[in-house]
């Protein structure tokens, strides 16, 4: 479950609480295209916006509806004992594997990031995602802390940014990671514009926002790539140019995915947890414009 297309589902909320049904649809729809794995309650699945219960409802779903594709789930929270709650609650829903992001309010050192991992390493037996997504956790990690944080027993697998550049320097900058890692840990891509890149460069796993709910188009990208077709991969990225352009613009991925579950029928309406407020109406209308230009709601 930590090589191919990982798929990140929104977790949509109907009046602020979680959508149960909407979730458990999106989750079946991920199973149906053959995903490689899905990940519950990353960012994409707003974790960081929910209770510890409501987590713990989420986990259960997404394990009931994924079949036989593995389930990780997001564990991150501010205080350790939360993030130990979580882990265990995954556990007893019957995941496979938990994801898991630093966050923080006050600043955090690097011994504070590698002590909540090993906290996490050694009370549970499960398989540990390494999250590092600055954007949303003001954290960064440095090479020298993937390296440590590593050796911990359990850690699979590690979700950089996204790199830009050329083929090049994309696999110049895995093989710098790869070099500090253990073999058996695998290197994720995020940043959708950046996957087809990364995976070509030599990263194993794409966390894929866009995956999470237009699957077929990320999974064109992931098998073209992980075949040794870079030209074919990049081909099936460009085509999602729009997309990616609309990312960059409309204040991320987030908000511009809810809208296209939205208007898909995969979400309610406002399907973001406040304060979040979504997209505006002609900013959803250039979504839907490029969703049906690039034949995207089929």
């Amino acid at each position: 479950m930590f090589t191919g297309l990982n798929a990140f589902p929104l977790t949509p909320l109907a009046d602020d609480r979680v959508d149960e049904r909407a979730f458990a649809g999106l989750v079946d729809r991920l199973a149906a295209a053959g995903v490689d794995a899905i990940t519950a309650l990353g960012s994409t699945g707003s974790y960081a916006y929910l209770s510890v219960e409501e987590r713990a409802r989420v986990a259960q779903l997404a394990v009931q509806h994924a079949g036989e594709t593995p389930v990780a789930v997001g564990v991150g929270a501010l205080r350790t004992s939360d993030v130990l709650k979580n882990v265990e609650n995954a556990a007893r829903a019957g995941a496979q594997a938990v994801l898991l992001a630093p966050m923080t309010y006050q600043p955090l050192t690097h011994d504070d990031v590698f002590e909540l991992f090993r906290a996490v390493t050694d009370a549970s037996e499960l398989p540990v995602v390494v999250y590092d997504n600055p954007g949303t956790t003001h954290f960064t990690f440095t090479t020298e802390l993937y390296g440590r944080i590593a050796q911990l027993p359990g850690i699979a697998s590690i979700k950089i940014p996204g790199v830009p550049g050329d083929l090049a320097a994309v696999r110049a900058r895995v093989a710098e990671i790869r070099a500090g890692i253990p073999e058996h840990v695998t290197i994720g891509i995020s940043g959708d514009a950046f996957a087809a890149t990364g995976l070509s460069a030599g990263c194993d796993v794409w966390y894929s926002v866009i995956g999470g709910t237009l699957p077929k188009p990320a999974l064109a990208i992931t098998r073209a790539a992980l075949a040794g077709d870079a030209t074919g991969a990049s081909a099936a990225s460009e085509r999602l140019a729009p997309l990616w352009q609309l990312f960059a613009e409309l204040g991320g991925s987030l908000r511009v995915v809810a809208a296209i579950a939205e208007h898909l029928g995969l979400a309610p309406e406002r399907s973001l947890p406040l304060p979040i407020q979504g997209l505006d109406a002609a900013q959803r209308e250039r979504v839907w414009h490029v969703v049906q230009t690039l034949g995207l709601d089929a």
